[in-house]
């Protein structure tokens, strides 16, 4: 018989896309099917000296090294399971598509994960304990340049039914670029701001983005809005993080409050992938209601559906008013002749 597995997963700063998503670094621990809760965390400790203001390098494992190089980074991993469980830490194949960072399913390797080795593949842990180990990336001096993704995972097994077998894990991206001299410019393009309403008449306001370098990019950032009816302000709001490929596209979308007037405002769009920065800024309105789910019917339809309702009301009116004069004359009695 075939037992069934249960995946609960998180990646480090971002929610993971190739299995069920969770939206921080260390997801709580969540109910298995058995009643004992599963869950590992995991985070970096490590980012190398010359990419210190690289906010990227604290999250993930981002680096450009030349063919032959050896790079190790430290790893915090946590129980998160309310029992003592062993974590498992092993890395995975992962790629990057046009708007979005693919995990690939289990333990799926690639060239990459062939490089990686992990100072210890299982810890025993109390629950809410943790352990430091590192993680070591030996690349070949045969290695092709280019950039190579992945992920390391630390995964802990619930205690489940019989035939159910539940999961939770959590990972730290890596993003490996491999290649002589220096590292391939890192640049993206923002396109004109646009604001409007959504259909429940909420204010938004959104911007295209294109990855125009070479590395791929995580791109988080801040909308700001000033000089409003009023003089009024807005913001900043931070935006969810877009992950785009080479030669990627995505839209970036900021949701407002819906009580914001219609402008106009001028807003302000900050956006960042590491140190690659960018900011643009524009006039908004949020102009237009939201529409209605009926509004979509057949405008035909609904003007046939409208005369047809008056023309019954008119044959109804009409038929009583001919009641009405009917009875009026059976009342009346005849006038006598002189």
């Amino acid at each position: 018989m075939v037992a069934l597995t249960l995946a609960l997963v998180a990646v480090a700063g971002t929610p993971a896309a190739a299995d069920p998503p969770a939206p921080s670094h260390h997801p709580g621990p969540r109910p298995t099917p058995g009643g004992v809760e599963t869950g590992a965390g995991i985070r970096l400790l490590d980012a190398p000296v010359n990419r210190r203001e690289d906010s990227r390098a604290h999250r993930y494992i981002v680096d450009h090294v030349a063919p032959g190089t050896t790079i190790k980074r430290r790893i915090v991993v946590e129980n998160k399971a309310e029992i003592r469980r062993p974590v498992a830490v092993y890395p995975a194949a992962a790629e990057v598509g046009p708007d979005e960072f693919v995990f690939a399913p289990g333990r799926t390797p690639n060239e990459l994960t062939s490089w990686i080795s992990v100072e210890r593949t299982e810890v025993p842990l109390d629950p809410d304990e943790e352990e430091t180990l590192w993680v070591t990336i030996d690349v070949p001096r045969e290695a092709s340049a280019g950039e190579r993704y992945g992920v390391v995972w630390a995964e802990v097994s619930g205690t489940g039914q019989q035939m159910i077998r539940n999961v939770g894990r959590a990972g730290i991206r890596i993003y490996l670029s491999v290649g002589p001299g220096g590292e391939p410019p890192s640049a993206f393009e923002v396109g004109p701001l646009v604001g409007g309403r959504d259909a429940d008449g909420r204010a938004t306001v959104t911007a295209e983005v294109r990855n125009t370098g070479q590395r791929a990019l995580d791109l988080t950032g801040e909308l700001a809005l000033a000089d409003g009816p009023g003089g009024l302000s807005a913001g900043p709001v931070r935006t969810e993080t877009v992950t785009l490929g080479l030669g990627g596209t995505a839209t970036v979308r900021i949701p407002l409050d819906g009580r914001l007037p219609d402008g106009p405002w001028s807003a302000t769009l900050a956006l960042a992938s590491g140190w690659t920065k960018r900011t643009v800024s524009g006039t908004v309105t949020f102009s237009g209601k939201a529409v209605a789910a009926s509004a979509g019917r057949d405008p035909d339809r609904t003007t046939a559906v409208l005369a047809g309702g008056l023309v019954v009301s008119a044959l109804v009116l009409a038929s009583f008013l001919g009641l009405v004069h009917r009875r009026r004359n059976r009342l009346t009695p005849p006038l006598r002749a002189r």
